[in-house]
């Protein structure tokens, strides 16, 4: 006989779970019990919240769904943002939160919400267990669903009565690898044909193209084929040779020096786009043709319709494409000239001695190695590092531009240091991300982990206060005030400092990586370029140097 909390940890092991977040509740102590006598680590968060997002981040970089678990009502009601988190990046993540019990209940509606309806719309599979017996099922169904295409966020809610409930030993469900169809001969052909009229082409890599599982594929078709590339801001990174052909990443929807290639192609080969990305461009009449290739058919928008589409698993559907088009493209290079006088624009000023989010950027590449990993929270530095900040390896800048949520920059960073301790982490935050979910400070410091908090002083909610000005709103309601910043870190049993000079910016980021531990690091910034360059220079952009 074995209890439903002992069948669930038991699942999740057959899984191959290591690791939990969350914080559990007086519903899930069975569960917790069931977590102690097993191989399962449980990493207790200081806010619900941030556990989804620690558990989706663990999705993304491993692929396998993350675990983050929560009590009933109040604390599930917490993990909405994470699961929308992990629904619109399509990270896969399980979520188990607690009930009050279902066959009886003696305390009547206390704190209880039906999150399971409240979760449907966030997630692709929201069930209530009410049998032990059927644990091992669920589980296996949960995971399954979680890490297929598109993947995403499950949740199991299960009841405490449940949870206590002894029944026979049911037998664990065996695992099996998720297959991906091919796309059909039929489809590749008719890409193959658009590619081979096109005389001005170009590949744009998207959010889907950074799954883990992803192979050396994607980089093989931009090699075999010799079209220049560029990337959406989910996409960085996704290409790790060949980077000579790079052209640049999509920050904004149009009107940056990129989308000069953008415009004079004639045709674009999207490898996994995703339109839950704000648009790194924007169709319409008489622009370039779009080649879709894809895990998933695409979603047609009125700004993204394309004129074929290729769907299959992503890396031999590129190869198989490769092959239908290599040596035949004598004009695969056509906008390539364009590439040096797109790159020296965007990377013009990086090195002037103030501190202009270019500077930052520019300084924080010199002191991350290549596989290195910059988390980024979200605010108008998220910009300026998508355009700027170069990678040559996938998923070493965790960047969020589906959700595009505040708060989850410094527990995706916690996650990457737990998963890559040999490995320099960094989290960015504005001031004002920060304080989301600053607590997990504390978590940081109880894993003793080797982690760099930058938090860019500005005061205000920085994109916001952009937008008002930009749209000549008046400048209203975005600023506050901040705590000192080193002795919050203090607080915590992290050491902190603070940049008021530029020149010493790398050297205590660098000083910071090699003393170890949690250490923040805060830094003003100006961010009177967003005006100068985001604005009026892009408004009235000059030609990038490169005739065709």
């Amino acid at each position: 006989m074995r209890k439903g909390s002992d069948l669930l940890v038991a699942a999740l092991e057959n899984e191959g779970v290591e690791r939990i977040f969350g914080i559990p509740g007086e519903e899930n102590l069975d569960v917790v019990e069931s977590i102690r006598r097993s191989s399962i680590e449980l990493v207790l968060t200081r806010h619900e919240q941030a556990a989804a997002f620690m558990a989706a981040t663990y999705g993304r970089l491993t692929g396998k769904p993350g675990v983050c678990i929560t009590t009933l009502g109040p604390g599930a009601l917490n993990l909405t943002t994470g699961a929308a988190y992990a629904h619109l990046g399509a990270w896969p993540m399980i979520m188990i939160t607690g009930q009050k019990g279902v066959l009886s209940s003696r305390q009547a509606r206390f704190q209880v919400v039906d999150i399971v309806t409240t979760m449907r719309p966030l997630t692709k599979l929201a069930r209530q267990i009410v049998s032990p017996r059927m644990i091992p099922t669920l589980v296996r169904e949960a995971f399954r669903t979680a890490e297929e295409e598109r993947p995403g966020p499950v949740l199991l809610e299960l009841p405490e009565d449940i949870a206590a409930e002894t029944c026979e030993d049911v037998p664990l469900v065996p695992t099996h690898p998720v297959e991906r169809p091919l796309a059909s001969a039929e489809a590749l052909e008719r890409a193959a044909a658009l590619i081979l009229d096109a005389r001005r082409p170009l590949v744009m890599v998207g959010a889907a193209a950074s799954r883990p599982q992803m192979t050396g594929d994607l980089a093989q078709f931009v090699l075999r084929t010799g079209i220049p590339y560029f990337t959406t801001q989910m996409g960085k990174g996704t290409v790790p040779g060949g980077t000579e052909l790079y052209m640049g990443t999509a920050a904004l929807s149009e009107r940056d020096y990129v989308h000069e290639a953008i415009e004079r192609a004639d045709l674009i080969v999207t490898i996994g786009h995703d339109t839950v990305e704000k648009p790194p461009f924007i169709m319409g009449a008489g622009g370039p043709q779009v080649v879709h290739v894809g895990y998933q058919p695409a979603h047609v928008e009125q700004v993204y319709f394309p004129q074929a589409e290729v769907i299959g698993d992503l890396g031999p559907s590129l190869r198989l494409l490769a092959d239908r088009v290599e040596g035949r493209l004598p004009q695969a290079q056509a906008l390539l000239p364009l590439r040096e006088g797109i790159l020296a624009r965007i990377a013009a000023r990086a090195t002037e001695d103030r501190f202009t989010p270019q500077r930052l950027v520019h300084d924080i590449r010199q002191v991350i190695p290549p596989d290195g990993i910059v988390a980024l929270d979200n605010g108008m530095y998220k910009i300026w590092f998508a355009r700027n900040y170069r990678t040559r390896v996938a998923n070493t800048l965790l960047l969020d531009n589906a959700l595009a949520t505040m708060g989850a920059g410094l527990p995706s960073a916690i996650v990457a240091a737990m998963l890559h301790p040999d490995r320099r982490v960094m989290a960015v935050c504005g001031d004002g991300g920060f304080m989301m979910n600053s607590q997990e400070m504390a978590t940081a410091v109880r894993l003793k982990l080797n982690l760099v908090v930058l938090v860019i002083e500005d005061g205000a909610y920085g994109m916001i206060r952009w937008k008002q000005a930009v749209d000549r709103f008046p400048d209203f309601g975005m600023t506050f005030n901040n705590p000192d910043f080193v002795k919050y870190a203090e607080a915590y049993g992290a050491k902190g400092t603070r940049v008021s000079a530029i020149g010493d910016f790398a050297p205590t980021l660098e000083r910071a990586f090699r003393e170890g531990g949690v250490q923040l690091v805060t830094v003003p910034i100006d961010y009177s370029e967003n005006i100068r360059v985001l604005v009026d220079e892009l408004r009235e952009r000059l030609p990038v140097s490169g005739a065709l």
